[in-house]
């Protein structure tokens, strides 16, 4: 007796096809003057707030680790100011404080949560690695390397779930790009077409391995290239580049075209953690990277350059910040810390 066909089953409008194959190359972004001093302040609040992080750190009034965010202030400041707070969503790997500040969450709690205090944001519970703000639709600061990917895919299935139009940022390093989860989440989110933009900070090394001695291949960007998921490399020592890619990339996301890489080309002046003496490179060649690309310097030159502002205006802006900074640390050091009985809380969701 002859077996029936089967009729294969209808693929589902999350499984469309996407409406291109690859979103077109931008053009750095065209900053206004206020938009540009903007950058310029909150790539400096988040300088001049590691660099103070440090210092406690030195002092002994953080504990665990802390990775500072020092030269790729470009990266996480482009890429939010093409977020929208509410809308939608963003997830990090453990160096995670620029992030927060990009975001517009007070520079205070951030503070208080690495000196493991009460009005910490994550009540002094999480400190440097995993901060977390529903409020501000930012899930973390995760310790686990590679983690936040899956869970991105997640928050951006959330995202195509209850079509609220928002898409998620996961971040991660070049060491974290090769984790097997990175893998299995790039082919679900192409798969379902969710709305996620997966940036790939490059800064250069994984802990203390080189890319070139962790990796096959370095173009990191097409690493979705197997799931058919489009990749772009981007300066990520320029803020208007970053800018630039990530009003493209949210377009592309929002157009119900799937998932984006975005490899950001930076690179971090300080050791992976406060506890790495980051003796696998040479300081010329930090010096050479703060001399010629930093991402501050090129945005203070342009602002001079431009006549937008004079060396004495943003000398000004220099102290504000470090008021802001200083009474950061001020309420971190002053605050209590928990009481014992937050031991018990948040562990378990009630239903």
């Amino acid at each position: 007796m002859a077996k029936t066909a089967r009729k294969a089953a209808p693929r589902s409008t999350a499984l469309a096809t996407p409406n291109r194959e690859r979103p077109k190359e931008p053009q750095r972004y065209k900053a206004s003057k206020e938009e540009l001093l903007a950058f310029y302040k909150q790539m400096l609040l988040i300088r001049r707030f590691e660099e103070r992080a440090g210092q406690l750190y030195g002092l002994g009034l953080i504990g665990g680790f802390c990775h500072l965010y020092i030269g790729q202030e470009a990266v996480a400041v482009g890429l939010q100011s093409a977020m929208k707070v509410g809308r939608d969503s963003v997830i990090t790997g453990y160096r995670d404080h620029g992030h927060m500040l990009a975001y517009g969450i007070d520079p205070k709690v951030i503070m208080a949560e690495l000196t493991g205090r009460e009005a910490g944001i994550s009540k002094g519970k999480g400190g440097s690695m995993h901060m977390f703000s529903v409020e501000h639709g930012f899930y973390g600061g995760h310790g686990i390397v590679g983690a936040q990917v899956a869970l991105g895919t997640g928050l951006a299935f959330k995202h195509q779930y209850s079509k609220d139009g928002g898409t998620c940022l996961a971040y991660f390093g070049d060491g974290a790009a090769n984790q097997g989860q990175v893998y299995e989440s790039f082919n679900m989110a192409k798969l379902w077409m969710l709305p996620a933009i997966y940036i790939i900070e490059n800064n250069q090394y994984a802990m203390g391995t080189s890319l070139a001695r962790a990796s096959a291949t370095t173009n990191l960007y097409q690493r979705g290239a197997a799931h058919g998921i489009p990749g772009k490399q981007v300066d990520g020592m320029d803020v208007r580049a970053v800018k630039a890619a990530a009003d493209e990339a949210t377009q592309w996301c929002r157009e119900g075209n799937g998932p984006i890489i975005l490899e950001m080309m930076t690179y971090r002046y300080r050791g992976h953690s406060m506890s790495d003496p980051a003796k696998y490179r040479t300081r010329e060649e930090v010096e050479k990277v703060r001399t010629e690309h930093d991402p501050i310097e090129q945005v203070r030159q342009r602002a001079v350059q431009k006549k937008w502002a004079t060396e004495d205006e943003l000398k000004k802006i220099d102290a504000k910040v470090r008021e802001i900074v200083n009474e950061a640390a001020e309420f971190a050091t002053n605050d209590p810390e928990p009481d014992p009985s937050e031991l018990y809380t948040d562990i378990y969701a009630e239903a």
